[in-house]
């Protein structure tokens, strides 16, 4: 009987390698009718197709924490939990005001496409969360937290010099901490630094340059088994590989060098995040794939073999390098399948963690308390009139890739002002597209914006205008409307969601006023409905 057992499991892993080769194969990306969680104790890859950029993950306890880089969105650097690494949840994030980052993050300036936060890292030391990250323009940035879920204490400026990216912290074993990054304005050097006892400083004079190559970047540090691992990624003729040095001494010399997995091009290039272990003793790699698209930079989780002390990632080719695998059997068993929160019917007296503002919003122009159960979004002038680029407040959540999607919003707008333009949005950089209402004087036309080329539609003579977006794995919205809540009608060309500036699609909420300070518009709810298995 127990040899039977034996057998059973091992064809049941030679199955599963069969099908991961097979899957590998054949899949096509964006082409995927089904991903994450099965429902049967696996999973496919992507296990969010989302826009979860620059990704890093750890785990505490029987809890996985992951974080991603935000941009110039608000609150920036989002923080997500999971007790599978396959469902993952919005827990928060690290930074409620970005202007502590700078003012050029704020509504009246709008100067951080493409800049703003970019990855960084998440550790648990000393009973305390420590996150680290970089931005391209200010430098390197802290804060910490003994709750995950926040709060966090106010920023803490690490390093001011431009240039740096991509760093992260190591505590050692005997307490003393230490900071690695890369200076991309100079050639891609990657420098340890000593960080103060309090983490809040480096000693400059401690600096050391530990690996350089074209594009040297993603860095992370571990200790296993008293052997030091430096991963990071960089940029070869095939495209971006992920690539590891190890030592015996944390400050080098790093003289073992190993590929850890091929660009692969093909799948977007699965190139940045964390490796973590799970409560088994399982290693598994959370990434994101690094050639961005309409979706953005998407969220996988790879298989990890130790080889000869390396930890390669994904199925291992015969050259010993991995490859992407696409499925899986979910880390640690559970039974709920959990995604990230979309909908949202606006009855908290605060805003629900999926949603980020474009740049840090103007605090007297929304509330969710003025009109309980809906979200009111006064109008102000933005910095440039009728650019949705330059127009501040602008409440935004990520697009899924997924084989149907459909959001719809229903507005008051009641309370719209002459000169005032509000609706729902696909929002990106440089690109975007709208449908809503513009007033003009008495009169409300609906409208759709398609790069800048207005579509006027009929006047609408109620109060209450619901709106529709539907897309599926290709990416193209279609937008309709209804004045009853139950018959749709088309309305504007196709949209081609697209990438820009680092992100993918935005869905969003958008409310301005090119004449005057006045208006408003109430949202009741936001439902966004997707497609999650065939």
């Amino acid at each position: 009987m127990y040899r039977r057992i034996i057998i059973f499991i091992a064809l049941s892993f030679i199955l599963l390698n069969v099908l991961a080769q097979t899957d590998s194969l054949s899949r096509k990306w964006g082409d995927w009718k089904t991903w994450g969680d099965q429902g049967n104790g696996t999973y496919m890859n992507p296990i969010l197709p989302a826009d979860y950029s620059d990704l890093d993950c750890i785990r505490v306890g029987n809890d996985y924490y992951a974080v991603s880089s935000t941009f110039q969105y608000s609150p920036g650097f989002i923080i997500l939990h999971s007790n599978d690494l396959v469902n993952w949840s919005v827990l928060g994030h690290a930074v409620t005001d970005i202007t502590q980052i700078s003012a050029e993050m704020n509504w009246d300036k709008m100067n951080r496409y493409g800049r703003g936060i970019w990855a960084g890292a998440i550790r648990y030391h000393n009973k305390k969360f420590w996150i680290y990250f970089g931005t391209p323009d200010e430098g390197y940035f802290m804060t910490t937290a003994k709750n995950p879920a926040g709060p966090w204490e106010p920023l803490h400026q690490v390093m001011a010099e431009k240039g740096w990216d991509d760093c992260c912290p190591f505590w050692d074993d005997d307490g003393q901490g230490y900071l690695i990054g890369t200076n991309f304005s100079d050639g891609y050097k990657i420098h340890l630094f000593k960080l103060t006892a309090d983490g809040k400083n480096i000693f400059r004079e401690s600096g050391k340059v530990i690996y350089q190559s074209k594009g040297s970047e993603a860095n992370k540090l571990y200790k296993i088994n008293g052997t030091y691992y430096h991963f990071f990624s960089e940029v070869k003729p095939s495209g971006r590989a992920i690539m590891m040095e190890r030592s015996k001494n944390i400050r080098g010399p790093y003289t073992e060098l190993r590929q850890l997995s091929h660009a692969q091009k093909q799948f977007n290039e699965p190139n940045q995040g964390g490796i973590v272990q799970t409560q088994k003793g399982d290693w598994y790699f959370l990434t994101h794939h690094g050639t961005g698209d309409w979706s953005g930079r998407v969220m996988s989780l790879l298989p990890v073999s130790w080889v000869d002390g390396w930890p390669v990632i994904g199925e291992i080719g015969e050259d010993g390098i991995g490859r992407m695998v696409w499925s899986g059997k979910i880390p640690v068993d559970r039974s709920k399948v959990i995604t990230p929160k979309a909908s949202d019917e606006f009855s908290k007296k605060i805003l629900s963690p999926q949603w980020e503002w474009n740049y840090h919003p103007r605090s007297d122009k929304w509330s969710l308390t003025q009109r309980p159960g809906w979200l009111r979004l006064r109008a102000f002038k933005p910095i440039i009139s009728n650019n949705l680029l330059k127009a501040g407040n602008t409440i935004t959540q990520r697009s899924f890739r997924t084989d149907g999607n459909e959001v719809i919003i229903k507005l008051d707008i009641s309370g719209m002002a002459d000169g005032q333009k509000a609706g729902l949005t696909h929002f990106g950089s440089p690109n975007y597209s709208t449908i809503g209402v513009a007033c003009n004087g008495n009169t409300k036309n609906l409208e759709f914006n398609l790069k800048g080329i207005i579509t006027e539609g009929p006047v609408l003579t109620g109060n209450i205008l619901w709106l529709k977006s539907t897309w599926g794995l290709d990416g193209k919205s279609l937008y309709f409307y209804s004045t009853d809540g139950f018959s749709y009608i088309p309305f504007g060309d196709p949209y081609q969601m697209m990438w820009g500036s680092y992100r993918g699609d935005r869905l969003g909420i958008f409310s301005y006023n090119n004449k005057t300070d006045e208006g408003h518009i109430d949202v009741d709810f936001f439902r966004y409905n997707y497609i999650k298995q065939e």
